[in-house]
């Protein structure tokens, strides 16, 4: 039985455990949240689970790893408490952190830290994203440019509200889009050298407050990305586009042809009236000859209901079940998830400054 201990229980950390639920001889035996609703909520989910007040205490109870999905400005400090004490694999969720100050400790981590960490860069793990990636070479050639569009729905709400200030998220092309540039390092195999944006809030928040602040945090921008070794990418947001057939739509070009990922929303949101929700996408179209072919890619609706991210976070956590129990190493390290967050930051300063930022 591997039993795992959560730091954190809200929107995030409730779909971890559903997804925790549905793999064999795994149980969530430990939860801090000091949130009453949350809890309550959590308990639920997770009846087996004790509720120490503390992460002090959390780390005197008997489990084998860890999930830290408390807010993101809270994921350096919660690191920090945790591998102090105890050399416990950890998942920790996205983005790894929010102040640049914070990439010291980071490299420290990664150099010493005794065991396993885990950044949950869940999008990797979509059954089409995964389609997309193992053919993506052979359907282009050797990808040249890379476009991802996300339109969605808006921010949720989080208790306490504290997504919706760019001082406790990183800004939304950290918070939002780190996953997205974690995927243009997998997808074209390189790292970036240059990065250009234009973000801003346009259409959300506009009239919310929150004891008299309104919030800053972005619904639309554009990224573009240059690589090392020639590719292009661009990155498409729009948080108020919730009627899109598709969620997440990725193109990949090269000389001899295209692959497109197309993955909706959460079944969740998707009303009946429409009929059955969407399959994903795989749609492959060479240039020569010229016709496409296009692959549904069907989850199992179980898994699915599980979470908001197309069955990724289940897929995830059997990766890292290997890892606590030893057989596997972290597919998203630490380097990874600073290099995702670090993109973002840069591409934040591009747009803030309207000017061309040098990374790497």
């Amino acid at each position: 039985m591997v039993k795992y201990g959560l730091i954190g229980c809200g929107t995030m950390g409730h779909e971890h455990i559903r997804n925790i639920n549905l793999l064999p001889d795994t149980q969530v035996t430990a939860i801090v949240e000091p949130d009453a609703g949350m809890r309550a909520s959590a308990a639920e989910l997770a009846p087996a689970a004790a509720f120490p007040a503390s992460i002090d205490a959390l780390l005197d109870i008997e489990v084998d790893c860890l999930v830290i999905a408390s807010p993101n400005f809270m994921h350096v400090d919660h690191l920090k408490q945790v591998t102090a004490r105890r050399a416990l694999p950890i998942l920790v969720e996205k983005p790894l952190a929010t102040d640049p100050a914070d990439q010291a400790f980071i490299e420290q981590l990664q150099r010493g830290y005794a065991a396993p960490i885990w950044v949950a860069m869940e999008y990797r793990y979509m059954p089409p994203m995964v389609r997309f990636l193992k053919e993506a070479e052979q359907a282009t050639g050797g990808i040249k440019m890379l476009s991802i569009r996300e339109h969605r729905y808006p921010f949720l709400g989080k208790v306490g509200h504290w997504n919706r200030f760019s001082r406790y998220t990183g800004g939304t092309l950290v918070e939002k889009c780190c996953h997205f540039f974690d995927l243009m390092r997998l997808i074209v195999k390189s790292e970036p050298t240059r990065i250009m944006a234009s973000g801003g809030m346009v259409q959300n928040h506009l009239d919310e407050r929150y004891d008299g602040e309104q919030p800053d945090i972005w619904d639309s921008a554009y990224t573009i990305v240059d690589f090392a070794n020639g590719s292009r990418a661009m990155l498409e947001l729009c948080m108020f586009a919730e009627g899109s057939l598709y969620q997440e739509e990725i193109s990949a070009v090269g000389p001899n042809g295209k692959i497109e990922c197309l993955v909706p929303g959460p079944s969740r949101l998707w009303p009946d009236s429409l009929g059955p929700h969407p399959e994903a996408k795989v749609v492959i179209s060479p240039r020569h000859p010229i016709g496409a072919t296009t692959v549904e890619v069907p989850v199992d609706p179980e898994i699915l209901e599980a979470g908001d991210h197309h069955g990724s976070t289940f897929y995830q956590h059997q990766g890292f079940r290997e890892v606590v129990l030893g057989k596997a190493t972290p597919a998203v390290t630490l380097a990874d998830g600073w290099k995702a967050v670090a993109m973002g930051m840069a591409a934040q300063r591009a747009a803030d400054r309207g000017v061309a930022v040098t990374i790497f």
